[in-house]
């Protein structure tokens, strides 16, 4: 399980007399506030009727009774996870977790105490579910950190399976713990040995208050005012402090989520002259797309917009799918667009406000909140809202009443490209309920592609596809239901190259190409071999070897796309040529040696069967046109 990951301050309070949650240790009744125990990065959000019936459906499937049975405010916290995991927060405390399992491919509801309790403790056990109750002399083990052993219990719930979530009962039906089953329950009334439940928390009885509900979001509204009047005011001090200091034309880049929506809306109340952006990758939800003409309209200001129509479909089959380590759809879809629109546009280049925040992830932590995106060239970048918390923007939205994307009432907390490898499993299947036709597009996209690779249906079904390296946690997954994750289809012998984007101007000046092997590239077989050092000077990073001989620069990714920059668009050609042969003579080197002799610095030696370059290399290529793997490519 990932770790905690802490990117800001930990903002979770809640109002005892207004049982509201608030952004700080003060309402704005007065009242003192205590601070809420929830997991690291705490990019708070409310939960909307998609989530709370979710989290009743399963209370239903699990324990046969809802956890969330009356009108009150709800808050969701995302924790760090294989997939997709919440935290419930009810009335100031964490009281059930629901998380996306990979293993099982389902959502499962994962009780605290006090959910348990809310649910056990006014009802007769023998009417609920997957419940375990223990002889009195296992109890005090139970709280010394033991799990229940199965001579210890009393009586079971006969229709537990082996790894479901239960609630550990005393022997007079008092909720002591909750856990994971280890047996059947059935088994469990058997009294044999062995592990009945792993159990996960475990306290003494206690009476719980359940605090009066009926709140609503706008109740939290009030409460957080004070807050929310001073993350705003900051907002717009930094807003008009960047636009008068950056002599450019001030835009809003616009997504369609909330957040890019807030700082439009910020802006606007600071700016009179501002346009919007809009890059349609081609893969946006249609609920996106219309929300974004819908906003235009509100706001009265012009739009610029362009579409990459199927940019992503026409390369997928080169480049194959996107992953979370090497997104090429992003450039090809998005970045490339983004940079034609503010070329077509702004003469010397546009300021753009966008919505980016801390807590969303560590990179976006570090970021400064005013930049220049070395992918987008003539763009200064400037991020409003970069301390803001997901409940930050969406106090602000409602506060305000703004048109926001009707997809975060459908389950998606996140929104942008619908197939994005970044988006968790779970959203995939919302996906398939949602939206049934595009689900299946990407679906049988991926089955083709993992049967050509060799891999099962498993591998698609499970996300695997989005991971060039799948994190450790996925190997144990794949390992324990034995899905491969080793493509055997692909014959590196046979890897070939193609020019999926065409050549097109490129801002940093000259021509910008793009194109892809039809399998990934092992960049470490390229750094160990130095090969790339005979086009130029190699640089690597995590995902990405780069070229540089210049002003000409050149990319390889590891899934296998390349791209390449110069004058021109023969010059163009021939670097992208050079990188081409270049990837196939440290992949197939033969260790025959023609090139040692060739190289006029003397800097090419052989180790292991393998030519390598040594440092000090002056890019003349000489060895590329000698080298017999690649001589009849040339």
């Amino acid at each position: 399980m990932s770790k905690p990951l802490y990117l800001g301050e930990l903002l979770l309070y809640w109002c005892p007399s207004c049982n509201v949650p608030v952004l700080g240790k003060e309402c704005s009744c007065g009242a003192a506030t205590s601070q809420v125990t929830i997991t690291p990065p705490g990019d708070i959000r409310p939960a909307f009727k998609y989530e709370l019936d979710l989290i009743n459906k399963l209370s239903i499937q699990q324990f046969n009774a809802p956890l969330l049975t009356d009108e009150r405010v709800v808050v969701m916290n995302k924790s760090p996870y294989d997939d997709r995991m919440d935290e419930v927060i009810v009335d100031g405390e964490v009281i059930a977790t629901i998380r996306f399992e990979l293993e099982q491919l389902k959502w499962v509801l994962l009780l605290r105490l006090n959910g348990a309790r809310r649910i056990f403790d006014n009802a007769d056990h023998k009417t609920l579910k997957s419940w375990v109750s223990i002889d009195a002399g296992a109890e005090k083990f139970i709280l010394g950190g033991a799990s229940v052993l199965a001579p210890g219990i009393n009586d079971a719930d006969p229709s537990i399976n082996v790894m479901d979530e239960v609630v550990v009962l005393t022997h007079d039906g008092k909720v002591l713990g909750t856990g994971r089953s280890r047996m059947s329950g059935e088994k469990m009334l058997e009294k044999g040995k062995g592990v009945g439940v792993k159990v996960r928390f475990k306290e003494d009885p206690a009476e719980i208050t359940v605090p009066e509900g009926g709140q609503t979001w706008d109740d939290v509204v009030k409460a957080n005012e004070n807050y929310m009047n001073d993350f705003i005011e900051r907002s717009h001090k930094f807003i008009k402090n960047v636009s008068s200091s950056v002599d450019r034309p001030a835009t809003v880049s616009y997504s369609g989520g909330k957040d890019s929506l807030a700082v439009l809306h910020l802006v606007s109340e600071c700016l009179d002259d501002y346009e919007l952006l809009f890059a349609d990758t081609g893969i946006e939800f249609p609920e996106t797309v219309q929300n974004v003409h819908d906003v235009v309209e509100f706001y009265g200001k012009p739009l610029n917009i362009i579409s990459s129509g199927d940019a992503f479909w026409d390369s997928v089959d080169s480049f194959g799918p996107p992953s979370v380590e090497v997104r090429w759809c992003c450039k090809v879809c998005k970045l490339g667009p983004i940079t034609q629109i503010i070329n077509d546009n702004y003469e010397n280049g546009c300021l753009t406000f966008i919505g980016q925040r801390k807590y969303e992830s560590s990179t976006r932590a570090k970021s400064e909140r005013v930049w220049k995106n070395p992918w987008v060239g003539n763009q200064v970048a400037a991020a409003p809202i970069q301390n803001w918390t997901a409940m930050h923007v969406w106090l602000y939205i409602f506060k305000n009443d703004l048109l926001y994307n009707p997809l975060y009432e459908e389950g998606f907390d996140r929104i942008g490209c619908w197939l994005c490898p970044s988006c968790s499993v779970s959203d995939l299947v919302r996906l398939k309920e949602t939206h049934p036709e595009m689900e299946k597009r990407l679906n049988d996209h991926l089955l083709s592609y993992a049967e050509r690779m060799g891999l099962s249906e498993e591998w698609v079904k499970h996300g695997f596809w989005r991971w060039k390296d799948l994190p450790a946690q996925l190997k144990e997954i794949a390992k324990k239901k034995g899905i491969d994750i080793i493509p055997k289809g692909s014959n590196e012998n046979d890897l070939n190259f193609a020019v999926t984007s065409g050549y097109r101007p490129c801002k940093q000046g000259g021509i910008s190409a793009e194109g892809g092997f039809d399998g990934p590239v092992d960049l470490g077989r390229l750094e160990l071999t130095g090969m790339l050092e005979a086009v130029g000077k190699a640089s690597y990073m995590e995902g990405v070897a780069m070229v540089t001989i210049g002003e000409d620069r050149a990319q390889v990714f590891a899934s296998g796309s390349v791209t390449a920059r110069s004058d021109s668009d023969r010059d163009a050609r021939r670097l992208m040529k050079k990188m081409e042969l270049s990837v196939r003579r440290a992949l197939f080197c033969s260790g025959c040696g023609v090139c040692v002799g060739k190289c006029p610095q003397g800097l090419i030696r052989m180790k292991k069967g393998l030519a390598i370059i040594k440092e000090g290399c002056t890019h003349c290529g000489k060895c590329i046109e000698v080298c017999p793997v690649v001589k009849f490519n040339s």
